[in-house]
């Protein structure tokens, strides 16, 4: 189903969503299985204590966003510092994947994004990891 709704958008217009994701089949096995999984009721605990470290951390700024979202260039820049593995991994996913500046900014924001899901102050090669995996599905339709 994802796949057809995926086909139906064009490339450039594909460049302006954050996350692009397959969903696969649950498997019957991991329904059956013991492992508990997160809850909704936990998930949204952690999505709500991620939401209020984004407003607290712009209000300090004055900045008049609220979320990471919303951040410009310039709030990239600020709030979104990598280290220098993190750096050569973006730069490498860059060349390979052929990703736009609108995609190097918008990995960078939902990699802040999983940094604070995470409670993390800093972004660490891990969220930057995560977060360039969410841009490779348009590039695998489209290149």
């Amino acid at each position: 189903m994802i796949q057809r709704y995926v086909a139906k958008i064009s490339g450039p217009l594909l460049d302006r969503i954050d996350i692009h994701i397959e969903v696969p089949a649950v498997q019957y096995k991991e329904l059956r299985g013991g492992a508990a999984a997160e809850g909704s009721a936990q998930i949204r605990t952690r999505v709500m204590a991620a939401r209020a470290v984004q407003r607290e951390r712009f209000a300090k700024a004055n900045e008049k966003i609220y979320a990471n979202a919303q951040m410009t260039t310039r709030q990239i820049r600020a709030y979104c510092e990598l280290s220098p593995e993190a750096e050569r991994l973006l730069e490498r996913a860059m060349q390979q994947q052929g990703l736009t500046a609108r995609a190097h900014d918008r990995i960078l924001k939902v990699a802040r994004t999983i940094a604070d899901l995470e409670a993390a102050d800093h972004l660490t090669v891990a969220h930057l990891a995560e977060a360039i995996q969410y841009r490779t599905l348009d590039r695998s339709y489209w290149a």
